[in-house]
């Protein structure tokens, strides 16, 4: 047992530090508070600026950043559409991208913060399908029907479509804010998790002004 936990700790360890290094460089590209893209996006939100975040699990800047996203969205204003999409930049977190869709399948998002909760704070180990599926279970979810959707064509799809867009949007960091299919920032560039949040205010009133939506 205290071997396992000790590999839990060294990988959060090597996230944390991987994580770190890509907001050191990002954070050496001076007076950039965020890019553009050369090619527009579409929006999967029909008559809406959309805004997406790109998240890991993993990563301790996004669970940092999580309260403030929930908190900034209950503020955004109608005509803005927030999407979260999870990311994986290695093949053995996918199991991670698709408890995010189950839980938003199942629509239980009010777990989602909980789950940077028992990666980062209880030393939960939820890399593998079983481990998710007994997590899922101890949080009261039915452990079949769960599991049914954790395993589903529809959830293996919508990994492929988030991974799609991480590629699309050129996301090499996590988290990352991208506004109306052609602006990105993230806390790398702008030096703080708020500043991003503020930018993002800035970024969604710029692709009003491109007529977007």
């Amino acid at each position: 047992m205290k071997s396992i936990t000790s590999l839990r700790q060294f990988f959060l360890v090597v996230v944390t530090m991987m994580g770190m290094l890509i907001l050191s460089t990002a954070q050496s590209q001076e007076g950039k508070t965020y890019i553009e893209l050369n090619k527009t996006q579409p929006s999967e939100t029909v008559g809406k600026v959309e805004v997406i975040e790109f998240f890991a699990y993993t990563c301790p800047h996004c669970k940092a950043m999580e309260p403030l996203i929930s908190d900034w969205s209950k503020t955004i204003p109608e005509d803005v559409a927030l999407m979260r999409v999870p990311v994986a930049f290695n093949a053995n977190l996918t199991d991670l991208q698709k408890l995010y869709f189950t839980l938003d399948n199942l629509e239980r998002l009010d777990l989602h913060p909980k789950v940077f909760q028992a990666l980062h704070n209880e030393g939960k180990s939820l890399y593998k399908a079983d481990e998710i599926i007994e997590w899922a279970e101890e949080q009261g979810l039915d452990r079949q029907v769960f599991s049914d959707i954790f395993n589903s064509f529809g959830i293996q799809s919508r990994v492929s479509r988030a991974n799609e867009l991480v590629k699309n949007y050129n996301i090499e960091s996590t988290p990352s804010l991208a506004i109306g299919g052609k602006y990105v920032t993230s806390p790398g560039m702008t030096n703080s998790y708020e500043a991003t949040i503020t930018e993002a205010d800035k970024l969604i009133e710029k692709a009003r002004e491109r007529g977007q939506p």
